[in-house]
């Protein structure tokens, strides 16, 4: 698990990343694009050109953790436009937004309320880990009418 916290720095990358790259490629990009060291310990997030898709990119002092997240539907609608810059830095309160704003998102998309949404999914806790397929915003109504109706005995 990685844990952000706010001393922790957080470059995001302006310019869209070619997401063929792994670890060593990212690396590569934060040394020579970002003018960055990879291994201080900051955390490099890249978006791709659509901005359907987002990797994250840490090193935690024994090893790299590189993780991705692809939306189902929409796009990352915030990212740095900065033409003059190559990153954007962030507070560690901003990146949560940056990847929550993906769900308000989805939640508008599907003519959702995202606070009744979440309000949901936390009275539901239980049902949404035993099954988060039924709990996705385009049909976790359906999943609570399902609750709802009177079982047959």
């Amino acid at each position: 698990m990685i844990q952000v916290t706010p001393q922790m720095r957080i470059l995001v990358a302006i310019e869209p990343a070619d997401f063929r790259k792994g670890i060593d490629g990212l690396a590569r990009v934060c040394r020579e694009a970002l003018r960055s060291d990879p291994f201080s310990g900051g955390v490099f997030v890249f978006g791709n050109r659509c901005r359907k898709a987002i990797k994250i990119l840490v090193y935690d002092g024994q090893g790299f953790w590189l993780c991705q997240k692809r939306l189902s539907m929409g796009r990352f609608r915030w990212w740095p436009q900065n033409p003059a810059a190559a990153t954007e830095v962030l507070e560690a309160y901003q990146l949560p937004v940056l990847l929550f704003m993906s769900l308000i998102h989805t939640c508008e998309l599907n003519g959702v309320n995202p606070f009744d949404y979440l309000t949901q999914l936390l009275k539901h806790a239980d049902e949404l880990a035993a099954h988060p397929a039924d709990w996705m915003p385009w049909n976790y109504r359906d999943t609570l009418q399902k609750l709802a109706a009177p079982r047959k005995s």
